[in-house]
């Protein structure tokens, strides 16, 4: 099992950049908590890696949406496309 703690070297995206996409998009103001984590997925079907990200907001059920890719590899049309179905499928985000 891999160090899911350890320092990201070299190029790719990182949380930070997630976050500030993830704000930009929902329009969250500093009230909103965004947590972005990389998991690993053992059950079928599902990618090897993938980047969670999750909305905590005082008094209200944790929204969390996926992307199937790994964190390096996301990008803002990524996290866009994803808080939009999330949106679209009657979320609140």
């Amino acid at each position: 099992m891999g160090n899911l703690f350890q320092q990201r070297t070299g190029g790719g995206t990182g949380s930070r950049e997630i976050k500030v996409w993830v704000r930009e998009w929902l329009a969250l103001d500093d009230e909103v908590t965004v947590l972005v984590t990389e998991l690993q997925c053992h059950e079928p079907g599902c990618p090897p890696v993938e980047t969670v990200m999750a909305l905590l907001r005082q008094g209200q059920p944790t929204e969390q949406m996926k992307i199937r890719l790994p964190m390096a590899e996301v990008t803002r049309e990524d996290v866009a496309r994803a808080w939009a179905r999330q949106v679209s499928q009657g979320g609140s985000a």
